[in-house]
């Protein structure tokens, strides 16, 4: 499985605007130059979690977008499939043509872990994202720990 730019630049502003979304709207140049992401680019991925119902969009003067849901409805998951980022591990993308036109011997492997991990980002919510970064600004990793610690006790729901 492999996560692409897109993925990644999706999750990365949508954690920027939670970060620094007040009462106004937040614009994409600042998120592009806070997180160094190309304004085009960023333009493209919006207007897909915009359709995708990620978020909404302010036009004209002191525009720009807010969240269209709370931190605690806004999944890891939705985020990458609003911006049609595929997430699967199989070679065959499902269709069990792997090998020479039949299904490979490991497939079953790849279904589970594609399982697994669509579980793990459908549980991992914007409002947990935000926490972690909050939780030790000086160390990002402790984010990271903080969150799969709360996943592997069952306390996820309960870390935000």
């Amino acid at each position: 499985m492999r996560l692409t730019t897109k993925g990644r630049f999706a999750v990365t502003a949508i954690l920027d605007l939670a970060l620094n979304e007040t009462e106004k709207p937040v614009t994409l140049a600042d998120i592009s130059d806070r997180q160094a992401i190309s304004l085009s680019y960023l333009e493209q991925l919006f207007s897909r979690m915009r359709r995708g119902g990620i978020v909404k969009s302010i036009r004209g003067p002191g525009g720009g977008y807010l969240l269209a849901k709370k931190h605690q409805e806004i999944t890891v998951k939705d985020i990458i499939t609003a911006v049609d980022e595929e997430i699967d591990a199989t070679q065959c993308s499902g269709k069990e043509n792997c090998h020479d036109g039949g299904r490979c011997i490991t497939h079953d492997l790849w279904v589970s872990i594609n399982h697994k991990i669509l579980d793990y980002l459908e549980s991992l919510t914007l409002a947990h994202l935000v926490e972690a970064q909050s939780k030790d600004s000086k160390n990002r990793e402790s984010a990271i720990f903080f969150l799969n610690d709360k996943l592997s006790q069952g306390n996820l729901a309960k870390a935000v």
